[in-house]
């Protein structure tokens, strides 16, 4: 395809396999809260000495060791603490080594990128899909600098990834930097170590299927109590039998209640988490279980009433309504969302911005089509360049959040949602649709015509339109369609179907049955150029 990259299937995005709510604590009374806090602080010291140990047993990491580790936990506190804190120790791991992976795959796409622009001359431009030389012998310079850096960087990487080494920060890397950059942050130190010590607790318990309520050591009943199991150095701060302590506060779940009341009455295992929002000064639970993946529609039912094309941007979701056969229908919509502020902000604008697509695709019965982006690869500082503000963009860009948003909000109304390969959507779109799209009354922008490929591209079509028949007086001077059937196409070369009923003009009969026969006419390189035939003669006589 002249150097084009292959474009993947389109394929419906599988529904969600689990599901998370959450609802606050409300009337704690103040030795609720300074329990809670007894217990968190006890239990995040225990998960930070077992992360200690795994971290230092690294890849002959063993099931007799993890026994032992859990052996020593139930001492200090009990066999169901010690179980939810040696599963999260064994989650954290494994996550720090996902990223670790990803580190090194950076580091590489960095190390080839500078190692090709620095073999070639300074100055020299690039293409569209290579970079060119660096710009001057200074800038060339520096790279050849930071590319030993790099390299440096990724050896130490990958002797720690086959040594099993990582590093681990409980409580999270950012809230531990912000300790040195408390003006920036607007906090005070006593603000920041609340802050500090509420994310290291531990306060998590996994369910169990058969036991009651789903859960031994968080219980929390259909009517709302809350208790929990507490260690044994804190037994004595029990109020109820059997070394528990029951909060003050009810929990109800707004969000799914019903299905969640289900499954405790059920005895089915529901996953329990305490936190404090210190800068609320409120206490939630969230409480979580798995659920059957749902069988996802086939491809062609999504496909059979037409579908939404929907362009991810950094501030923006363009949609436009696509019918069966690919074309457009009605007015392109746009949702937008703002980035800024907080993490909760962001959530909560992606949400509202998704829900309102959602409700709209709703109406009208139709599938969603999305592209399939990840932008992890992206956004290294050696891809891009000096364009600081494209690199900006695309790292702004909320494509796996929204991504996993959009699916689980969707299988909630039961909308299909299809992922298509996004290669080439905003170029071909733009070429082929923004101007036939755009007339006095609508300005169609390249977002919008994105959209539109988006969609034709997961309903099957091509997205190159459909362009009209050539004149009456054949193609030769209007130029040929834009979209020409491929040779060996069944009635490439045929004559057009004759529609019955009543016409305007006359034709006699046998018109135009060499209408298709190359060789009748009379043109170079044909037969008929060459066949013999005799002027009649001239008069004599007038």
């Amino acid at each position: 395809m002249g150097g084009l990259r292959e474009v993947a299937a389109s394929f419906v995005a599988p529904g969600l396999s689990g599901v998370a709510v959450r609802a606050r604590l409300k009337g704690l009374t103040g030795g609720d809260e300074k329990v809670l806090c007894l217990v968190g602080d006890l239990l995040g010291m225990l998960a930070s000495r077992d992360l200690k140990v795994r971290c230092a047993a690294g890849l002959s990491h063993d099931s007799e060791q993890w026994a032992e580790r859990k052996r020593g936990l139930t001492e200090v506190s009990s066999s169901r603490w010690a179980g939810a804190v040696t599963k999260a120790t064994h989650d954290q791991w494994a996550l720090a080594r996902r990223g670790q992976l990803a580190h090194i795959q950076t580091l590489q796409a960095g190390i080839e990128t500078i190692t090709r622009r620095l073999s070639v001359p300074v100055g020299e431009k690039g293409t569209k899909r290579a970079p060119g030389g660096y710009r001057s012998s200074k800038e060339w310079f520096a790279k050849s600098r930071r590319l030993q850096v790099l390299e440096d960087r990724l050896q130490e990487v990958r002797a720690h990834r086959e040594a099993g080494v990582v590093r681990v920060v409980r409580g999270g890397k950012r809230l531990l930097n912000t300790r040195h950059h408390l003006q920036t942050a607007q906090l005070t130190e006593t603000e920041w170590r609340a802050r500090w010590q509420a994310e290291r607790r531990f306060l998590q318990a996994d369910g169990e299927s058969g036991k009651r309520y789903g859960n031994e050591t968080i219980r929390v009943t259909p009517d709302g109590e809350v208790s929990l199991k507490l260690p044994a150095p804190l037994a004595h701060l029990a109020n109820a039998p059997h070394g528990r302590y029951v909060l003050a506060a009810r929990a109800s779940f707004a969000h799914r209640g019903e299905q969640w009341a289900d499954r405790v009455s059920a005895n089915r295992a529901v996953a329990y988490r305490i936190h404090e929002d210190v800068g609320r000064g409120r206490w939630y639970l969230t409480a979580s279980w798995t659920i059957p993946l749902v069988q996802s529609v086939p491809l062609e039912t999504a496909r059979t009433n037409g579908l939404v094309g929907v362009d991810t941007n950094a501030d923006h979701l363009a949609a436009w309504r696509l019918d069966r056969h690919g074309n457009p229908v009605g007015e392109p919509l746009r949702f937008g969302y703002d980035l800024t502020g907080t993490a909760s902000h962001r959530d909560a604008q992606v949400r509202h911005a998704l829900i309102r697509l959602l409700h709209w695709a709703r109406r009208h019965g139709l599938a969603i089509a999305v592209e399939d982006l990840d932008f992890t690869a992206e956004t290294t500082r050696e891809k891009h360049g000096r364009r600081k503000r494209f690199r900006k963009l695309i790292s702004g860009m909320p494509t796996s959040r929204l991504r996993a948003r959009l699916v689980s909000m969707a299988a909630e109304l039961g909308i299909p949602v299809i992922a298509v390969d996004p290669a080439y959507t905003s170029r071909w779109g733009a070429q082929h649709w923004q101007k036939p799209l755009t007339g006095e009354n609508r300005k169609t922008t390249r977002h919008d015509a994105a959209a539109v490929a988006i969609g034709r591209r997961a309903l099957g079509h091509p997205i190159r339109r459909r362009t009209a028949p050539p004149p009456h007086d054949r193609s030769d001077r209007a130029g040929h369609r834009t979209v020409q059937a491929e040779p060996g196409s069944p009635g490439r070369e045929g004559n057009r179907p004759r529609i019955p009923g009543p016409r305007t003009r006359s034709v006699p009969p046998g018109c135009g049955v060499k209408a298709v026969d190359q060789n009748a006419q009379h043109r170079s390189g044909r037969s008929a150029e060459h066949e013999a035939w005799q002027q009649d003669s001239l008069p004599l006589s007038i």
